[in-house]
């Protein structure tokens, strides 16, 4: 197995006491730290299934890419199971780029939303609107699910370990 390295582990961030600024700052938290994970995987291992699912580290970003699009953005999702791969064509740093830029246009979205009660303002076609509360605490779930599965990809990958 490589010998891997220690990034610095960066603790929970220390919000503001509103609600909105806590759910924002732990999604923004978990978001940096999946996208850290994946940033700098060497290929082809960044793209190999770490389990029998077929779950692997490229997959996983683009997925969380396309769950953002589906919440904040309104984008219709027609395959959630074809989001777990990347394009054969997408290197890292186009996932990477891609998840970054997409993130800043969701939080563009969440910057014109100060009542959490309100529901997104993009809903995907034909279904009713969650509100914001609960579109923010399905993205912390879902970043958290998924940067959990990164940490222990990364490590299988080259032993690199922390957030």
């Amino acid at each position: 197995m490589p010998t891997g390295t220690r990034r610095r582990d960066t603790p929970p961030p220390r919000t503001g006491h509103s609600e909105a600024e806590v759910l924002r700052g732990f999604l923004d938290y978990l978001r940096a730290s999946i996208a850290a994970k994946v940033d700098g995987t060497p290929e082809p291992q960044v793209r190999t299934a770490g389990t029998p699912s077929g779950t692997n580290l490229l997959g996983l970003l683009d997925h969380l890419t396309r769950v953002e699009s589906s919440i904040f953005l309104g984008e219709d999702v027609t395959d959630w199971q074809a989001t777990f791969q990347a394009a054969p064509g997408d290197g890292v740093a186009d996932v990477v780029a891609r998840y970054r830029e997409t993130v800043e246009r969701a939080n563009a979205v969440l910057d014109d939303c100060p009542d959490l009660a309100a529901p997104v303002p993009r809903p995907r076609p034909g279904r009713p609107a969650p509100s914001v509360r609960w579109a923010l605490t399905h993205m912390i779930e879902e970043t958290g699910r998924h940067a959990g599965h990164a940490d222990i990809l990364r490590e299988l990958i080259d032993s690199t370990t922390g957030r």
